[in-house]
């Protein structure tokens, strides 16, 4: 299965977020012009010992696909098992591999970018993960420059993990140690497209036409937005209309309100009231950001408990 075959311009790939792309928030995405979305990661270790919970995660609706789910772990045998399971209870997309979350709940566990002190073990995780998995369903790996701007080795990462079998790489354009500060080297991501024979993923700081613009550039087949899709879905739209020349759609207040509510709802349906509301109200203030009062309206978003309440407070908000 070739996920790029259809698109004419690099994909607009939503990026595995833990914590904020959930099946609302894929959905809502896809809804405005996501092409290819991820799902939260999902621990391979919690997979084998069948996790409720996790399997959860791995759940999608028909709406989301073309879906991409991603497994984190250090041990290949695990991991291979999860892959496979995984595919055979809801047939991905795709599965890609996490070795870039730079959190250190997850790094000192020796996985997420810790995974990129050891490339040997790269090649070992992915040509396991390939062999379970039919030849036609994607393996990818999503990785990050380096753990520090010491050791920025995500070339012989991605090299080992291309000789390993995987379909394509999605490059963060930064160090575990920058964390989200700083800039995203669009250059890696260029030397990286420059390099390798399979498909490259650029990621970071894409917020705007404008930084869109300056990622395609380096050559990348897809681009992968994440925090700037933060209480902006609008921006998958926005950079289609851009690729036509037609001008930027400014939802107005009513309009994000309305996406408010439907983010709201959509929640509901795939969680319980408790979760749903919990969760979204991190999306919620990042709709409001900017906001009149915005600060104010926050602080009752994330004190609210019911589905009432938070329909309250968003009605409040004046045009």
């Amino acid at each position: 299965m070739n996920i790029f075959k259809d698109f004419t311009n690099p994909p607009l790939i939503l990026a595995p977020m833990a914590g904020m792309a959930d099946n609302a928030f894929r959905i809502l995405c896809k809804n405005h012009g996501a092409d290819i979305v991820y799902s939260e990661m999902i621990s391979a270790k919690a997979v084998y010992y069948n996790d409720a919970k996790t399997f959860q995660l791995a759940s999608f609706d028909s709406k989301e696909t073309p879906l991409i789910l991603q497994i984190f772990g250090s041990e290949p045998e695990i991991l291979a098992y999860a892959a496979k399971k995984l595919f055979s209870l809801s047939h991905p997309c795709g599965i890609d591999i996490n070795m870039g979350c730079p959190v250190h709940k997850i790094v000192s566990n020796g996985e997420g970018c810790a995974l990129m002190k050891n490339p040997a073990l790269v090649y070992e995780i992915v040509s396991r993960v390939r062999e379970v998995l039919p030849p036609d369903i994607p393996v990818s790996v999503k990785i990050r420059k380096g753990i520090d701007s010491r050791t920025e080795n995500f070339v012989q990462v991605a090299l080992s993990a291309q000789k390993g079998g995987a379909d394509f790489i999605a490059l963060h354009g930064r160090t575990r140690e920058q964390m989200y500060s700083g800039k995203a080297d669009y250059d890696a991501i260029k030397q990286l497209k420059d390099t390798l024979k399979i498909k490259v993923i650029g990621n970071g700081d894409v917020v705007c036409t404008e930084s869109y613009d300056n990622l395609v550039k380096t050559g990348c087949d897809g681009v992968m937005i994440g925090r700037g899709s933060f209480g902006n879905p609008f921006i998958f739209e926005n950079i289609k209309r851009h690729r036509q020349n037609l001008p930027p759609l400014t939802p107005s207040v009513q309009e994000i309100k309305e996406t408010i509510f439907n983010h709201i709802e959509l929640a509901l349906k795939y969680k319980s009231e408790t979760v749903a509301l919990r969760e979204t109200r991190k999306h919620i203030s990042c709709y409001l950001k900017g906001f009149h009062g915005s600060a104010s309206l926050r602080n009752l978003v994330n004190r609210a408990e019911t589905k009432k309440e938070l329909y309250e407070i968003i009605n409040s908000v004046k045009d």
